[in-house]
């Protein structure tokens, strides 16, 4: 170890104490036992540009383990990637740079927003996908590069670790260096107090490369070496094991579980600073030296970033493909691409979604993914692109397997990384599975496509166990999310044209059962969220439908008109996008001057906000055929005259 590695290392930890202690709240011990570890890596090993964050071929970082968050702070300060001194100062307060978990397109230089556990190391089964399709398509002298990550003993307890680890071994993801700080210590003690496995053995029995260093926390020369070695290996994501004490060198937390969280206070943090030979008396302490030669190794990046600019520059392949693929774009006429309906026919949703998906594939070059076991199911199927695998990592189909959690980080993974737009699909009921991914791709505004398909009781006679009510209602809950419930083919059609078109995640929810393509259906309308698809003169009553549930509402319009009641009929394939309308327009689409009432295959909670009643599914389904479900709940258009006369008469 030289002196800058010494004095660097202690700077990182008198920052890890302080940041925390000036908040009152944080995670001190974590942060001060890997300061070593992730030093190395700043330092000595992954290669970038702090003055470039963006620059697509460098080496990726993930902390996985967000609660120490300090620790990439303080490096991504050291490093120069634009953190100030006061910026860490301002650590977990409102409105800085330095928030309590680290958030992607917050703070410059974070790649993924971590905290939940183990879906930073999801995200890099994603990134390393993305890594290796590139690689494949353009070759390794524009992309070739490594996805490091710190993770701990919580991220590989949560089960979303064992569904991404287990992949990553099928794929042979030799990109991956995955360094797990092992030092048996959680919140509510010693690890063996539920922790018992076998971390080495679970991973080479997923086909991992596992390199266990051993009590080698502090020894930088050490570190480089495994690392470097883990990187050698290009058939196998490679576990790098490193056993560390909490909190060292703190004179009184170390090794205690205390030092997870916030505990090293005043005078232990004076006693510390004085083992390591730092001014006891001076907070947030960076030597001038320290930090110019940090900045010199955060910047040494810049020749190769510039001659990767050149090779680019220089690049005689399909220059087109390229930069649509790296902008997240389609290829001139992608729009026009997208399938159409003749009225009359009818077709599933699910299917149509993927008759669009096809369609898109050869002219959006990022379109990639698939199905959890239920690729042909969902319409994730994309064919005739090559199935992705070790020895095919170009091909942009992906079993993913039953692996729902998963699937969702590794598709932020894939999708913050840059150069995909990742598809995944499964059943709408278990969207539970993948919520903290989803919600995470809405926090991060990753470009997520998820397809969930299956969407009411409909489902028929798997029951209740497979039947969506409530999904629905909760992913529209989450902010950022746009959930897009299209009515018909051609309205799913335009679905996809929003999705490929828009940043952020978008979540497709389409039929297992055959619908009828309406008349008067809008992409235009599509885009705004809600369109009159049946205007009428002297209208009583405003009928809005989503999904499967327009068609009813057209049959119900006609229904009326034999009773001599005149309705309108709104399509509202997305609250989010018509939120977002002009209120001039919500205004026209669905007029307070007369009743209104919605039907939805679904709990009605939300649909008040819009409408002045609603016919949902306030309750679980059964098993029966699915036109026999929604009949007997009440999702047709006998129910949903009476209901309209109902209000009518109120």
């Amino acid at each position: 170890m030289t002196d800058f590695d010494a004095r660097a290392i202690s700077t990182i930890r008198g920052l890890a104490m302080d940041a925390p202690h000036a908040a009152r709240s944080g995670h001190q011990g974590t942060a001060m036992s890997l300061a070593p570890l992730a030093h190395v890596l700043f330092s000595r090993v992954m290669n970038y540009d702090s003055s470039r964050p963006d620059w697509m071929d460098r080496d990726r970082f993930v902390l996985s383990a967000g609660h120490a968050s300090i620790l990439q702070y303080a490096l991504l300060h050291l490093a120069g990637f634009g953190l100030t001194l006061d910026d860490l100062k301002s650590f977990r307060q409102w409105g800085s740079a330095t928030p309590g978990h680290p958030e992607v397109g917050h703070t410059a230089g974070v790649e993924v927003t971590t905290g939940p556990l183990g879906q930073g190391v999801a995200n890099m089964v994603g990134m390393a996908i993305t890594e290796a399709q590139l690689r494949s398509r353009y070759g390794a002298e524009l992309f070739d590069h490594h996805v490091f990550g710190i993770c701990g003993d919580g991220d590989l307890s949560e089960g979303i670790s064992h569904e991404a680890a287990s992949l990553a071994g099928h794929l042979g993801l030799g990109k991956i260096v995955l360094c797990y700080d092992d030092n048996h210590i959680t919140i509510d003690g010693e690890t063996e107090l539920a922790l018992t496995d076998d971390a080495a053995a679970r991973f080479r029995a997923y086909g991992w490369d596992v390199h266990e260093l051993g009590a080698v926390g502090e020894d930088v020369d050490a570190l480089e070496a495994g690392i470097r070695s883990a990187m050698a290996v290009t058939d196998k994501p490679s576990l790098v094991i490193v056993r560390t004490i909490i909190g060292t060198p703190a004179t009184a937390s170390a090794n205690t579980p205390d030092a997870h969280g916030y505990a090293i206070l005043d005078d232990e943090i004076a006693a510390t600073k004085a083992v390591m030979g730092m001014p006891v008396d001076e907070t947030f302490h960076v030597p001038a030296d320290v930090l110019e030669e940090y900045r010199a190794r955060g910047g040494r990046g810049a020749a190769a970033r510039e001659d990767w600019e050149a090779r680019v520059a220089a690049f005689d392949g399909d220059r087109a493909t390229l930069e649509a693929q790296l902008g997240g774009n389609g290829l001139p006429g992608w729009e026009d691409a997208l399938p159409s309906f003749e009225p009359g026919e009818s077709i599933a949703t699910r299917k149509a979604s993927n008759a669009a998906l096809q369609a898109l594939v050869p002219l959006v070059p990022g379109l990639t993914g698939g199905g959890a076991d239920l690729t042909g199911n969902t319409g994730t199927v994309i064919k005739d692109e090559g199935v992705f695998s070790a020895a095919n990592p170009g091909g942009r189909q992906i079993y993913f397997g039953v692996r729902e959690h998963a699937m969702g980080a590794i598709a932020n993974g894939m999708a913050l990384h840059g150069g995909a737009i990742p598809v995944v699909g499964t059943f709408l009921v278990f969207a539970d599975y993948m919520r903290p991914a989803v919600r995470l791709a809405a926090l991060s505004q990753a470009r997520s496509i998820f397809v969930w398909s299956h969407d009411s009781v409909g489902v028929g006679e798997d029951g209740p166990t497979h039947q969506p009510v409530e999904q629905i209602a909760s992913l529209r809950a989450i902010p950022g999310l746009r959930v897009m419930r299209p009515a018909d083919a051609n309205e799913t059609a335009a679905a996809w044209r929003v999705a490929v078109a828009s940043g952020g995640p978008t979540a497709m929810i389409t039929s297992r059962q055959n619908l009828p393509v309406l008349e008067g259906t809008s992409a235009d309308g599509v885009a705004q969220g809600a369109y009159v698809l049946r205007e009428a003169a002297d209208a009583a009553i405003t009928l809005v439908g989503t999904g499967s549930e327009v068609a009813v509402c057209v049959e119900a319009a006609d229904r009326l008109a034999e009773l001599g009641v005149v309705a309108r009929v709104v399509s509202m394939p997305c609250w989010e996008l018509f939120e977002a309308a002009d209120p001039a327009v919500r205004a026209s689409v669905i007029p307070r001057a007369i009743p209104s009432l919605a039907i939805e295959a679904g709990v009605t909670q939300g649909w008040l906000r819009w409408v002045d009643d609603v016919v949902g599914i306030d309750r679980f389904g059964a098993s029966a055929p699915g036109g026999t479900v929604l009949k007997e709940l009440g999702i047709d258009a006998d129910d949903l005259v009476a209901r309209a006369q109902a209000l009518l008469d109120d």
